[in-house]
């Protein structure tokens, strides 16, 4: 196998990494961002997801830094249970300790920071880096996000939507109320639709929090500060059950993120020439479905394993994409329809809806 170049050196990027690195091909990584940026706060990994990942992180080190969930309980917003369900082999964990983990096994000369690769417009299948250089690769692997500049670039027909959704994640760093969640996954949700609280246990300090937003219910400035974001928390939830309350108030703001989602119209082929994608880079998933990370991680062992069978680069992705992409419409197809059952008013939601999708 020749030189592989790994644009992206996120949860996919570095995935792709580890497995490359196990079955010791050649390749380097390129990274726009700072090394010790680790924005971002958690991910949900159901069986899957933690049977992938054991095959190239150590699983002792990995459970030490999350936390498996014993059920999901779905809450009206001012604190009545509505359903009940219990959980298997579901993983919470945060995303500076997956990253953490998974560069671990990356030797430090194989990741390059700090460097933006966009395709060449001249040659196809070259990458280069913004003074014009050339990366020396043969195959190059994108993972690089849901708005990958280097898939818009290549497919320059595609169509990105705007999701009637808007996330807003955070951290809190509570004993105390990391304590009374026991280990189960919270979740709750407005009358009305369109709004909804969820809460994972990280650790015995540590609770991850998110909240989904209808965004047109829900206004939130594109421009807003973190001041500003604050303010809306509070306001928005002033009334919530106090389990809901307390926490978005005694939340520290510095690194909240708010999360606009989008999705493609259609999907994408998995590969040009010699630029292959995987991750959010090849499919963005709507995050209902919690399959991120566990698709990520799917995407490396497949590819990986067609690179290492197959005696050319055109089968190996041809095979990759034939494998992965029904799985992955699947998980699309789930993830409207969650998205559709969210912003209906409680009373005609489906009951005990679980924001999982399963193939």
């Amino acid at each position: 196998m020749n030189k592989i170049a790994v644009v992206g050196a996120g949860i996919s990027g570095l995935s792709i990494a580890n497995y490359l690195e196990k079955h010791q091909l050649d390749y380097h990584i390129y990274e726009r961002r700072k090394k010790d940026d680790l924005t971002g706060h958690g991910f949900l990994l159901p069986k899957e997801g933690i049977e992938h990942l054991s095959q190239i992180v150590d699983p002792d080190v990995l459970f030490k830094q999350g936390n498996f969930l014993k059920k999901y309980i779905q809450y009206s917003h001012k604190g009545k249970i509505l359903a009940e369900k219990d959980l298997h082999d579901v993983f919470v964990i945060s995303r500076s300790s997956l990253i953490k983990i998974l560069t671990q096994s990356i030797p430090a000369g194989k990741i390059s920071y700090e460097e933006t690769i966009m395709p060449c417009s001249i040659q196809k299948g070259k990458l280069k880096k913004q003074d014009g250089a050339y990366i020396d690769s043969d195959v190059a692997i994108v993972s690089d996000g849901s708005k990958s500049r280097i898939r818009r670039e290549i497919f320059k027909d595609e169509i990105m939507k705007i999701v009637q959704e808007n996330e807003i994640v955070n951290i809190i760093k509570c004993k105390d109320i990391a304590a009374s969640l026991e280990d189960n996954f919270m979740k709750y949700h407005h009358e009305d639709g369109g709004l909804t609280f969820g809460i994972l246990k990280l650790s015995e300090d540590t609770v991850l929090w998110y909240s989904q937003f209808d965004n047109e219910k829900y206004k939130i400035s594109e421009q807003c500060s973190v001041d500003s974001l604050k303010k809306y928390m509070f306001e928005v939830f002033d009334d919530w059950d106090p389990m809901v309350s307390s926490i978005v108030k005694g939340s520290n703001y510095e690194n909240v993120h708010l999360w606009r989602v989008y999705e493609l119209e259609k999907l994408n082929p998995f590969y040009k020439d010699n630029i292959v994608f995987i991750g959010d880079a090849a499919h963005p998933l709507i995050p209902f479905t919690s399959q991120g990370v566990t698709s990520a991680l799917k995407d490396s062992f497949t590819l990986t394993k067609y690179l290492i069978s197959e005696k050319n680069t055109s089968d190996a992705f041809r095979k990759y994409e034939a494998e992965r992409k029904p799985e992955i419409e699947t998980h699309i197809r789930n993830g409207r329809i969650l998205l559709d059952q969210f912003l209906k008013p409680l009373n005609q939601q489906t009951d005990s809806i679980l924001p999982i999708s399963y193939k």
